[in-house]
């Protein structure tokens, strides 16, 4: 029976095992780490007294290979979110508070109604959004769209969110693709979703037991540091314990960071340039709202979450500001939080997660550097957010990477 090594224990390389698994295949999973999440994932926070996530992920309901996989854990339940379709926004410019309130069919009643539109927009102001869908592979989101309302106060926060990326740069494309999935197929599209007790929680310690009960062995701490290569293949892993030979039939699954897999294989053409991500934990209680977070505009930071005991603030596209220190960072977004939230004022414990590398930068000229599942090794495929998904990197991104690499591998069912 082949055998399938899969490289980087993320989301990536657990979607890729699961399907594997699932299919009946012999299974191990290296992680350099000593967890497996990746970017995704929980931990508990010595200073905080508290489990927090590192980094804020919202998703929404129309991420279906997203549900598919947490529905495969059976952990879909542990996502928490509004019951309806809504995004509450705060302009600290001027303490405007507005929420967007998609209609739940695919026909956009909602746009009649000015209390569910963005403020200062019209119904019409929202047509142009049906040009990202079309941009050509140049194009950036700023190119696409006018200067209006709605891009200030939705266009422009919404693809600093999905690509990480400002909109000057970022691809109208891969922003395109996003809304294509979501808000044009109608609110019911567009519930949002985030964990209610952790990333781990949901995402990755029950994807490490289903995969271990199925007989995959994963090995944490566990870095593969060559990939000796020959006549076209693939033909050993080589890991602290040595090298792994590989028989004619096995297959691997390259599910590592773009960077990482450039040394492993530097044949490969990947992403070069990345955008960091910063997040803020306060350890406060606060009210969540109607939706348990918030958008901010004309502020440092740009979504706030509140859960029991910590408020989250996630701060994308955040080149700008990863080298200052976490007092001053912690400094400046803080009265931000404290107007948003009516919280007293002194500045409570915290906790600053700078992510340097978190995404790759989604302009147009990287997103032509992403390299397809299939290589020209016949024994490897790739697997990760960074890979041509289609997607910006997103959770469900890297999910639909790692299914394609199994069908890629040739071995899922």
């Amino acid at each position: 029976m082949s055998h399938v090594h899969i490289i980087g224990g993320g989301l990536a390389g657990l979607s890729a095992a699961l399907a594997l698994t699932s299919a009946g295949r012999a299974v191990t999973l290296y992680e350099s780490s000593p967890f497996c999440g990746g970017r995704c994932r929980s931990y508990f926070d010595q200073a905080l007294g508290c489990r927090i996530d590192n980094g804020n992920h919202l998703l929404l309901s129309g991420n279906h290979v997203t549900m598919a996989y947490l529905d495969k854990l059976g952990t879909r339940d542990t996502l928490g979110g509004p019951a309806t379709p809504v995004f509450p926004f705060m302009d600290l410019a001027n303490g405007a508070r507005w929420a967007l309130r998609p209609s739940r069919g695919r026909i956009p009643f909602w746009l009649l109604r000015k209390s569910r539109r963005v403020p200062g927009t019209k119904p019409w102001d929202y047509l142009p959004l049906q040009k990202l869908g079309q941009a050509r592979p140049n194009d950036t989101v700023a190119n696409c769209l006018p200067d209006t309302a709605l891009f200030r106060r939705f266009v422009a926060p919404l693809s600093i969110a999905a690509l990480n990326t400002h909109p000057l740069k970022g691809s109208a494309r891969l922003l395109g693709a996003v809304i294509d999935e979501t808000l044009a197929r109608g609110g019911s599209a567009c519930i949002p979703l985030f964990p209610r007790q952790g990333l781990s929680e949901s995402f990755v310690e029950p994807a490490v037991a289903r995969l271990q009960a199925g007989g995959a062995t994963v090995r944490t701490s566990t870095p593969i540091t060559a990939l000796p290569r020959d006549a076209g293949r693939l033909t050993a892993l080589v890991g602290p314990d040595g090298t792994i030979p590989l028989g004619p039939a096995d297959r691997v699954v390259v599910a590592v960071p773009p960077w990482i897999a450039a040394g492993l294989l530097p044949e490969l053409t990947v992403p070069d340039e990345f955008q960091a991500i910063l997040n803020l934990h306060f350890r406060i209680d606060a009210d969540p709202g109607e939706a348990g977070f918030w958008g901010l505009v004309n502020a440092t930071a740009e979504w706030v979450f509140v859960k029991p005991g910590v408020v989250s603030v996630t701060i994308s596209a955040a080149n700008r500001l990863v080298d200052r220190s976490a007092e001053d960072l912690a400094n400046t977004v803080w009265p931000e939080v404290r107007r948003l939230l009516d919280l007293p004022a002194p500045l409570p414990t915290y906790r600053v997660v700078k992510e340097k590398r978190a995404t790759f930068a989604a302009t147009p000229a990287q997103n032509v550097r992403r390299p397809a599942a299939a290589t020209q090794w016949r024994n490897c495929a790739l697997a990760g957010d960074w890979t041509a998904t289609g997607l910006p990197a997103t959770i469900e991104g890297a999910i639909r990477s790692g299914l394609t690499a199994a069908h890629v591998a040739g071995v899922a069912a």
